[in-house]
């Protein structure tokens, strides 16, 4: 084992008279890619934050068992890539590398530079002459060589074009399989992201709504597929949290435990039955507006 286990319990975040986080309990087993989920200003940014040593709340939070508040044994060892940079401007993205490998204990310098050519950035630019899709992919260069037992990406795929997005995913599961860590990704492309997450966790107006195994979500519902009047029929009554129509053929997405003789009997009737898409579940679960509406 050579990530971290994450641990918080009650753990409060305010800032003034805003509280960002409120009661969260949560726990992240070590060597596994987690998603951190929610919408803007759902409190994701709060909370690595907090795991970064970066802030503090109120409440327990432990990082491998260890409070990680100005404790610098763990704040080497973690990893916080964000937007905003937190790199030495004025300085070559090569004097960046050289800084970063004093400072960071398992920071792989050749793995970096290899990175650098993947995504074609000059060494002897400054951080500040870059484009926002360039800033990104040196972001994420600085996290994958960093190789930190806990390794958080909060938006890092920001600025990126789609081939530059794909080439970060890859080089994510290739060297989390290669060097297993603790990993933490923040996005908004879920759809982009939903195969590589081992877990889901999902905030929502500074709360928990659910920390879950992803393979358990993608079964608490199911994706009916066929000839629209077919898929109306076997989803009546059933808890319908998406649809997409492609020309005679329609898509609905279900939530919920569903009757194995339901969907055998869908089958039958030449429906295609698949697992539920993390987005559509997203959608579902933060729509506070449907939810208004329902009620």
């Amino acid at each position: 084992m050579t990530g971290y286990r994450l641990h918080t319990d009650n753990l409060t975040v305010s800032y003034g008279k805003t509280t960002a986080l409120t009661g969260i309990n949560l726990d992240l087993a070590p060597d596994r890619i987690h998603g951190l989920l929610g919408r803007n200003g759902a409190g994701k940014t709060t909370l690595m934050s907090v795991l970064a040593s970066l802030r503090r709340g109120q409440g327990t939070v432990r990082v491998e068992g260890q409070d990680p508040f100005e404790n610098e044994a763990i704040m080497q060892n973690v990893c916080l890539i964000r937007e905003s940079g937190d790199l030495l401007l004025d300085e070559k993205l090569t004097t960046n590398l050289s800084f970063l490998e004093d400072a960071r204990p398992r920071f792989d310098r050749t793995y970096a530079e290899s990175l650098m050519a993947t995504f074609r950035l000059d060494p002897a630019k400054k951080p500040q002459a870059l484009s926002r899709g360039q800033a990104s992919a040196f972001g994420a260069i600085v996290g994958l060589a960093s190789r930190a037992p806990l390794t958080m990406f909060d938006e890092v795929h920001l600025g990126m074009d789609a081939p530059a997005r794909q080439r970060f995913y890859h080089e994510v599961l290739h060297d989390f399989a290669e060097h297993p860590r603790t990993i933490v990704l923040s996005s908004h492309l879920i759809s982009e992201i939903a195969h590589m997450l081992e877990t889901v966790t999902i905030l929502h107006e500074g709360r928990l709504l659910l920390s879950n195994e992803a393979d358990d979500l993608h079964v608490s519902g199911a994706t009916l597929t066929g000839a629209a009047e077919v898929v109306d029929r076997h989803a009546t009554g059933q808890q319908v949290v998406g649809t997409q129509d492609l020309g005679p053929t329609r898509q609905v997405t279900v939530f919920g435990d569903l009757d194995e003789a339901a969907l055998a009997a869908a089958e039958r009737d030449g429906l295609t039955v698949g697992a539920v898409p993390l987005q559509d579940l997203f959608i579902h679960l933060t729509d506070t507006d449907r939810a208004e509406e329902a009620s």
